[in-house]
């Protein structure tokens, strides 16, 4: 398949447990967990921290107190997650940008997660993406995972457009008239528009000429973890990890400045920040791709033009992902609420985008 991410030869074989944690209630779950992964650990003495930011899983961390550097994270599922996130891709990304040096380490699957090392360092903010020294280094990481080879030779096809008629297809019966959420009829656009303007994105944007690489894909502030001692960045979560168009991933992650749980697009960066963001990624892919050379004003507004156009793919992913979340999710948020958001502004800013012209 071309689609696939392939792990390299050698890489550890992950170590399994027949062991299911109860999302409600995680803690027992990671206990077992903790005693087959950390046997030297007093069990009475293991501290858990619940992280609060997923919108898909839960999250706690493990560790005790003479060893506060080494949390383990036990991820627990979310309910029908397996519809909306391959799981096999993600470890097989997992393996493939810890490989690469740009992933921690996978320590074990169980039954509904995973278990992974803590990365030390602060997740960011809305603020932070934006700030010059932390922006060059997010630009030039993410040339670094989208350099990394993981396809075997094959030439990798991207997974955009399979991913999003899928997504499409587990919401399709949402749109009925007898379906249960009526908010859906009110706030989202009708399945036949949402249908046309998928065709028309796959029609335009396939032919924009954009590298197939592979991406992170889900790019949003707490995704991304600053670590000031070492003076880095890394991604965490590879759940939506798989080859895609590379001006997919940076447009995705620019519509990641306006923030999630209070979506403000005003912050969207401007035409001066995404050059001097598109400058630093050019100089940094050519770096690691090794095809050297000035980055050049035509390059860099030809990624521009991609970038911004891409950017409206973003927004129906997520949309779609949202309305999928709405239905299963057990997580307290109002994914109806993002959904419409997520469309709004892809129509709002579609004229704009459209208008961009690729230099010739």
């Amino acid at each position: 398949m071309e689609t696939e991410i392939h792990v390299p030869v050698g890489s550890p074989i992950i170590r399994k447990f027949p062991i299911f944690v109860d999302e409600h209630n995680v803690t027992p779950g990671a206990m077992k967990l903790i005693q087959e992964l950390r046997p030297a650990w007093d069990i009475s003495l293991v501290k858990t921290k619940l992280f609060t930011d997923g919108t898909t899983n839960k999250l706690v961390g493990c560790f005790v107190e003479e060893h506060p550097e080494d949390v383990v994270l036990v991820r627990v599922y979310g309910n029908k997650t397996e519809l909306i996130v391959d799981r096999d891709n993600e470890l097989k990304s997992f393996q493939v940008l810890h490989a690469n040096g740009c992933a921690p380490r996978l320590y074990c699957i169980f039954q509904n997660g995973i278990c992974y090392e803590f990365m030390q360092g602060e997740a960011l903010g809305t603020q932070d993406v934006r700030d010059p020294v932390l922006l060059r280094l997010i630009a030039t990481e993410m040339a670094r995972i989208h350099s990394i080879h993981a396809h075997n030779g094959c030439v990798p096809k991207p997974n955009l457009w399979i991913k999003m008629r899928k997504y499409f297809s587990l919401v399709s019966t949402e749109f009925t008239d007898q379906a249960a959420n009526a908010r859906i009829q009110q706030e989202v656009p009708s399945k036949e528009v949402l249908e046309q303007e998928m065709a028309w994105m796959k029609e335009h944007l396939s032919q924009l000429g954009s590298p197939v690489v592979l991406c992170h894909n889900d790019l949003l502030c707490k995704n991304i973890i600053y670590n000031a001692k070492e003076g880095h960045v890394r991604f965490i979560d590879y759940e939506y990890s798989s080859y895609n168009y590379q001006a997919f991933d940076i447009g995705n992650h620019f519509n990641e400045f306006a923030g999630m749980s209070e979506l403000d697009y005003s912050l969207y960066p401007s035409r001066e920040i995404q050059l001097e963001w598109l400058h630093t990624y050019l100089q940094a892919y050519k770096h690691f791709t090794k095809k050297g050379g000035e980055v050049t004003e035509r390059e860099l507004k030809t990624l521009y033009v991609q970038v911004n156009k891409f950017a409206l793919a973003s927004h129906f992913f997520w949309g779609f992902w949202a309305l999928i979340q709405a239905k299963y999710s057990t997580i307290d948020f109002d994914f109806l609420g993002y959904a419409a958001l997520r469309f709004n502004q892809y129509f709002k800013t579609k004229p704009a985008a459209m208008a961009l012209k690729t230099p010739e």
